[in-house]
């Protein structure tokens, strides 16, 4: 089991699939709160859902009401179960924190592939199984 440290933005325990690119996420405009479906065109995880999957992903981008576009997802079912990022920006960190998803950044996400069995808790991100 390998471990990765990084700076906790919301404390919690998540753990799921991994769902990564190397591209920044919108998630106003760029994922539907609706079904959790990565809507924006062009991007790599286009026509995936991020329900229940640990997302992760260098930093956000886009409008601060990317934000409460998290808060509607959690709301909805369809959030992820948490967010890694390289670098986490203040629409991500703020969507994470009202809506208590557990999220950390400062990690090397190059070491985590989409399909990896990863756990999050208290700063620290462990492969579970890759």
């Amino acid at each position: 089991m390998e471990q990765l440290k990084g700076r906790v933005i919301y404390k919690g325990k998540g753990e799921g699939e991994a769902l990564t690119t190397s591209m920044p996420i919108s998630f106003y405009g760029g994922v539907d709160p609706n079904t959790g479906e990565v809507i924006e065109k062009g991007h790599e995880l286009q026509g995936k859902r991020v329900k229940g999957k640990i997302l992760v992903f260098p930093t956000g981008k886009g409008s601060t009401v990317g934000s409460y576009t998290l808060y509607r997802m959690k709301k909805n079912g369809t959030a992820p179960a948490g967010i890694i990022n390289k670098e986490c920006e203040t629409i991500v960190a703020v969507g994470a924190i009202i809506s208590e998803i557990p999220c950390i950044d400062k990690v090397d996400i190059a070491r985590i592939k989409t399909g990896d069995i990863v756990r999050i808790e208290d700063g620290t991100v462990t492969l579970v199984q890759d």
